[in-house]
């Protein structure tokens, strides 16, 4: 059962953690459309479609990404207030364990924790895919892609130079096609080649093609060539952002897709999966953190407080860069990557926690 301080720390922690979020969304937003807004006028964007389609997401985005970090400011906020109030040392006066004053701060994580568990694994995929629609419809830039290479069954392998999306056109398209016997069995180069939308029709120019046989090749060249592949331009070119769209299931699938084609952009895919776990933990080590560190009285006051607070909420968000840069780069497993600082930090929470003064 929750006593009256119980549900006392509850609404301050609650209460002050909606209040930082909506302040900060606020501020956000309004520097985004400060930015966009011309952008938005340009393309003809409806106001409609912008507060309901991009913004109404826009916030679902930022808050649920940004969420243990404000979970962390207004702990230490709330708490350094009671602390200067000296509302924290009657409590420990009374007999209660440092402990049991843990437990309304950890029934508000676990609140939290669940809200953002629920928003990453089900709400964020159909929200980011109406937000980033709307982003490519009104005011992205053009997609590059540039020296791609892919593996489709172990029998197709493909490659081209460049593709441009404003032009909808790859350039110095190559495919294979290779046997189970790991023979080869046909050869296609064009120097431009277009997927017609929404389908698996091929159009190439100024192409050559060669079929090999067990005797002789068939060699053809010419200016163009219409034909059916068993992939589209979306499975080639797309931006990064793309996995952010897809549902658990359909993540898993894309990342053995992925594997199977020899994707180089595969640890930032499992980052991605991963991170819907493991961020909306860190509410539970920052909250630690937090408690420990503000929970008492100091001589500079509740700024004091903060500024501790803030050192080690930009050394978390460092942590995590370093181990996402190391997954992407120099082979360190993604898994490892996103649950590290989570762990580190929980150690350090543990450690300030046992000395904090009681």
């Amino acid at each position: 059962m929750l006593s009256i301080l119980d549900k006392y720390i509850i609404k301050k922690f609650l209460s002050t953690y909606f209040f930082m979020l909506g302040i900060i969304m606020l501020l956000s937003m309004v520097f985004d459309i400060s930015a966009n807004l011309s952008e938005f006028i340009q393309n003809k964007a409806p106001i409609s479609a912008i507060f309901i389609d991009y913004y109404l997401n826009f916030l679902v985005y930022y808050g649920n990404t940004f969420s243990s970090i404000i979970v962390f400011i207004s702990v230490i906020w709330f708490t350094a207030k009671m602390a200067q109030d000296s509302e924290i040392i009657p409590m420990l006066f009374s007999g209660r364990p440092f402990l049991r004053i843990l437990k309304p701060y950890a029934v508000s994580a676990t609140i939290l924790l669940v809200l953002s568990i629920f928003i990453n694994h089900f709400l964020l995929p159909i929200s980011n895919k109406i937000r980033l629609d709307f982003e490519e419809k009104y005011y992205r830039s053009r997609m590059l892609v540039e020296n791609y290479h892919a593996e489709f069954n172990k029998e197709k392998y493909v490659y081209f130079s460049t593709y441009n999306s404003d032009e909808n056109l790859v350039y110095n398209f190559n495919l294979e096609q290779w046997s189970k016997n790991n023979e080869p069995t046909y050869f296609l180069r064009a120097k431009t080649a277009k997927n017609f939308p929404g389908t698996n029709r091929w159009q190439f120019s100024n192409f050559y093609e060669r079929k090999i046989g067990n005797t002789n090749d068939i060699l053809h060249a010419g200016i163009k060539k219409d034909t059916v592949f068993n992939f589209k331009i979306e499975d080639l070119a797309f931006r990064d952002n793309r996995s952010e769209t897809m549902t658990n299931s359909e993540l898993k699938a894309f990342i053995d897709r992925e594997i199977a084609k020899g994707s180089a952009n595969v640890p930032m895919y499992k980052i991605v999966l991963y991170q819907r776990t493991s961020l909306p933990f860190a509410v539970y080590v920052l909250t630690l953190i937090g408690v420990a560190v503000s929970s008492t009285k100091k001589r500079g006051g509740i700024g004091l407080n903060i500024a501790i607070g803030l050192g080690f909420a930009f050394t978390y968000i460092f942590a995590m860069k370093i181990t996402t840069v190391a997954a992407l780069n120099v082979g360190f497993p993604p898994l490892l990557a996103v649950w590290i600082p989570n762990i580190i930090f929980a150690i350090v929470g543990i450690y300030l926690y046992r000395v904090s003064p009681k």
